[in-house]
């Protein structure tokens, strides 16, 4: 029976599920060969060649798909329809041919299939045809371009740059674009403005808001009330005027649905919704298609099947109504530059079963679903109809105009199901107004603004004024607010905003509007910069850390062409005409080695201290901003003598003082002020207590090294889980705490048996620690506490003391299940446990540890599956035995070898996608 071969276990067995005992289904887990991580993988000198290496892990899946060829003789490739899902086939078609498993007689053939259910799995069995050649040549393409990129390039920067840990073709660009983000930040200047606006009610008794527009007969720019007395004089003079209503002008408007969901604008909405980052939207997104719930997730195309958009509209009739239904359907059109291999959109494979109806048990899948098949559905309903209404005030004398706005949804259409989200807060124009009518007065509101002035007043220390001599009779201002005596009309002050740091729904959106990188590698990459610790998340915004920084301007001034936004994109370009058939693969790679390699010579030759300079003097405005008091930037605030420096470590750029050693002061490159910058905390005893910051974080310090000295007191401040306790934040420090951390190791008390018990603080938490005169080593004992280390007396130190040495090896507490994961496939829990290093997986007796920003109550079973399998791939013990048997006799029984492919473990994770 033909052998038929896809990524993932998960997909095995949903399509032996269809296909029936006919074929045999069998997973190669993902990629099975690679270059091999060494100099001579790719040789230029060569021709471009290329020498690939079957991964240990594959081994046991090339020789089950090896063996079972041996009774079958027709080989079905199946793998994803893109072009990392060709080149799986390619790939495994070439080992395979090796081994000389692929014999003559076998016939091999590729199908593809954009979703997982039976009619699209049987219809593309009727429909196979060959590898497309052209497609694996542009893999082939990014793979030689990554590597030439990445091998040469991440040398030079861990010898130029201490500290630094790789470079990429995309990955490389990507970070540039959150560098200069950063950079705008940190040079905007904000500008002052205020706005005015009024309470008004009508004759009725309505209430509703107005905005000034104009002021002595001029219209009001955004800029026209710059100070607080310009917008105290506007507010007066609108309290003091009459107001009626000059016009009242409504107009119908409509809003269309957002397209269909492509794998950029899944990530986005996943971002702006849920919170979810690209990796985690792709790891869900990839189970729920291996479910068949779901089409292709790695698609540039927005357009639908037409049997999908005939089942759409049937599921909008039935579940809203046929008024939901427009008279024809919507035709998208993809805008995306360099689309890649045109496939469908991400859409459901069943239209009409909601996220409840799937009863999905993962919380990521669940929303994930609701959120395409509301989408879905969405794009073929009729659009909303609403009603915009425009309110003109103006006073008798025409010095003063106001305009009120809202709008109206007189008919809800796609809204009823689902609304796009917006990457950043806009004005609030969905307000209802009340009836209102031309020529009737307008009324001010008295007291209705106390509200908004109080909040305004709660954003400022400033005290509030009253002050009856003021224009207005009685105004009052607290330096964010002014607002007349009856409290109807206010002012609010404003400051322009800088451009806002990249979500990873932003930083994808502006990627794909540049042509950079494809939606199969927004996810690794922007995972990739975060592990390389350029780049830190916090609030779901992307920071770059000061060694991301570095490398940038490091690049831009040494390698500035491949990090150029148009070179990326151009020679994305070029290699989608290779997917197109329309350019030969190696004339690109040869063009691009000319040039980088020349750059790559260049830059070798260079010291340093060269390198070094010139990053000073890039970097300069935002090193050395000038200091309010007119000094020297670059004078060092702790000797005054030393001329400030750009330097580096093994944890990245700093500046520091150029008399080191006798001047020790660094800070970091974000600028004085910024955090891990040296604070003089105050002085005890003659010498000066420091807070600085060190390679494993801030610590406190006595005084300064000496010849006599090399070694000063020092203190780290604690930390649990990484994260500083209760009141020992960096910024939190005073001379009080410091001098407390500084007088560890305590002196708890004499043992009865002899020797000094003490309680200090260390890398991994607080401790007590003895030694008899006879013992080798000391005893030691964790304290759960931190507050111990300064508490705990005799009694019960000497009682845990001797617990611990009646009790060798006993002295820790069974490490605590934070969270019960479910089966392993191979059998076997899987925890989350809480451990003195941080919360780890659990699986028999694999312990792999959480990444820094992993949530342990957000962590999926496909997140933990990976964690467990490239902790027991760096040395860690699998319960291996039966698959070893299995792997020695996999024809033994042929309906065996089937069942135990579809049940096996992710040992790779399903269908990995490559770096960029």
């Amino acid at each position: 029976m033909p052998v038929v071969v896809v990524e993932s276990p998960a997909k095995a067995k949903t399509i032996n599920k269809y296909l029936g005992s006919d074929y045999t289904v069998l997973a190669s887990y993902g990629h099975v060969r690679d270059l091999p991580p060494k100099n001579g993988s790719v040789d230029p000198d060569a021709d471009f060649e290329m020498k690939w290496e079957i991964a240990n892990d594959s081994r046991k899946h090339v020789a089950a798909i090896a063996e079972a060829l041996k009774t079958d003789d027709e080989l079905i490739l199946a793998t994803d329809p893109d072009r990392e899902g060709e080149a799986i086939s390619w790939h495994l078609k070439e080992a395979l041919t090796k081994r000389r498993s692929i014999k003559k007689s076998t016939h091999v053939s590729r199908v593809t299939f954009n979703a997982i259910t039976k009619k699209a799995v049987t219809e593309a069995m009727q429909n196979p045809r060959d590898i497309d050649a052209p497609l694996v040549e542009a893999y082939l393409a990014r793979r030689a371009l990554d590597y030439l990129v990445g091998f040469n390039l991440s040398p030079v920067l861990w010898r130029k740059l201490p500290g630094a840990r790789s470079a990429g073709r995309v990955q490389s660009v990507c970070l540039r674009l959150i560098v200069e983000r950063e950079m705008e930040i940190e040079a905007f200047n904000p500008r002052e403005y205020w706005t005015v606006k009024a309470q008004l009610k009508t004759p009725r008794g309505q209430s509703f808001e107005a905005r000034l527009t104009s002021l002595a007969g001029k219209k009001l720019d955004r800029f026209d009330l710059a100070n607080a007395t310009q917008a105290e004089m506007a507010v007066d003079a609108v309290s003091k005027r009459a107001l009626s209503i000059t016009s009242v002008e409504a107009k119908p408007a409509s809003r269309n649905p957002s397209a269909p969901f492509m794998t950029s604008t899944l990530q986005q909405e996943a971002s702006r919704k849920f919170g979810m980052g690209a990796r985690q939207c792709m790891n869900a997104a990839q189970r729920l298609y291996e479910a068949g719930h779901i089409t292709y997730m790695r698609t540039d195309g927005i357009d639908m099947a037409p049997e999908a958009v005939t089942a759409c509209r049937d599921a909008i009739a039935d579940r809203y109504g046929k008024e939901y239904v427009p008279s024809s359907p919507r035709i998208y059109k993809n805008k995306a530059k360099n689309a890649q291999e045109a496939h469908e959109c991400i859409r459901p494979t069943d239209m009409t079963k909601d996220a409840t109806q799937l009863k999905l048990s993962e919380d990521d899948q669940r929303k994930l679903y609701d959120l395409i098949w509301k989408r879905t559905l969405a794009c073929q309903m009729e659009g909303a109809r609403l009603e915009r209404t425009t309110v003109e005030i103006g006073s008798d004398d025409s010095q003063v105009g106001l305009r009120a706005t809202g709008q109206v949804v007189t008919f809800d259409g796609f809204l009823k199901v689902y609304e796009e989200g917006r990457d950043e807060p806009v004005e609030d124009d969905d307000k209802r107004l009340p009836q209102i009518m031309q020529g009737e007065p307008a009324a001010f509101a008295a007291g209705a603004m106390q509200a908004q002035f109080a909040k305004a007043g709660e954003k400022t220390a400033d005290s509030v004024i009253d002050d009856g001599d003021k224009p207005g009779g009685g105004m009052q201002s607290n330096g964010a607010a002014v607002m007349s005596k009856d409290a109807a009309t206010l002012a609010l002050q404003s400051h322009t905003q800088p451009p806002p740091r990249y979500t990873e729904a932003t930083l994808v959106k502006r990627m794909e509007e540049l042509g950079i990188g494809r939606p199969s590698t927004y996810a690794s990459v922007i995972t990739t910069i975060q592990d390389r610790e350029y780049v830190r998340k916090e609030q779901n915004r992307l920071f770059p850390e000061d060694k991301g920084r570095i490398v940038t301007i490091f690049l831009l001034n040494f390698f500035k062409r491949y990090v150029e936004y148009d070179f990326t994109a151009a020679l994305e370009t070029e290699l989608d005409h290779v997917s197109a058939g329309e350019e030969d693969y190696k004339e690109l790679l040869a063009k691009f080695w000319r040039d980088f390699s020349a750059a790559i010579s260049e830059t070798s030759d260079l010291r340093i201290a060269e390198v070094l300079d010139v990053l000073d003097d890039a970097l300069a405005p935002q090193l050395y901003p000038p200091r309010e008091d007119g000094t020297d930037p670059r004078i060092c605030p702790k000797c005054g003598q030393g001329q400030l420096h750009l330097k580096t470590s093994r944890t990245g750029g700093f500046v520091g003082c150029g008399n080191y050693p006798e001047c020790t002061y660094t800070r970091p490159i974000a600028g004085e002020g910024a955090e891990g910058e040296e604070k003089l905390l105050g002085e005890d005893a003659g010498d000066e207590i420091w807070l600085k910051a060190g390679r494993f974080g801030p610590y406190v310090q006595r005084g300064e090294p000496t010849p006599e000295n090399k070694k000063p007191p020092r203190a780290s401040l604690p930390r649990k889980n990484r994260e500083y306790l209760p009141g020992w934040d960096p910024k939190d420090m005073t001379l009080e705490k410091a001098l407390t951390l500084l007088t560890m190791p305590r002196e708890v008390g004499m043992h009865p048996n002899g020797g000094v018990i003490t309680a200090n603080l260390g890398r991994f938490g607080p401790y007590i620690a003895h030694q008899l005169p006879d013992d080798e080593k000391p005893v030691y004992v964790n304290l759960k506490e931190f507050q111990e280390v300064f508490e705990i007396g005799m009694n019960h130190a000497v009682e845990l003391i001797d617990h611990k040495r009646a009790n060798p090896g006993r002295g820790r507490t069974a490490a605590k299940a934070l969270r019960e994961m479910g089966d392993h496939p191979d059998g076997g829990k899987i925890q989350i446990m809480e451990g003195r290093y941080g919360p780890y997986v659990k699986w028999e007796k694999v312990n792999a540890t959480l990444p820094k920003d992993a949530d342990p109550e957000k962590l999926t079973m496909e997140e933990a599956l990976k964690l467990i399998e490239e902790k027991a791939g760096k040395g860690g013990k699998k319960k291996a035995a039966p698959k070893k048997a299995a792997a020695k006799k996999p024809a033994a029984k042929k309906p065996a070898a089937k069942k135990t492919t579809a049940k096996k473990p992710a040992a790779k994770k399903p269908a990995a996608k490559k770096d960029d």
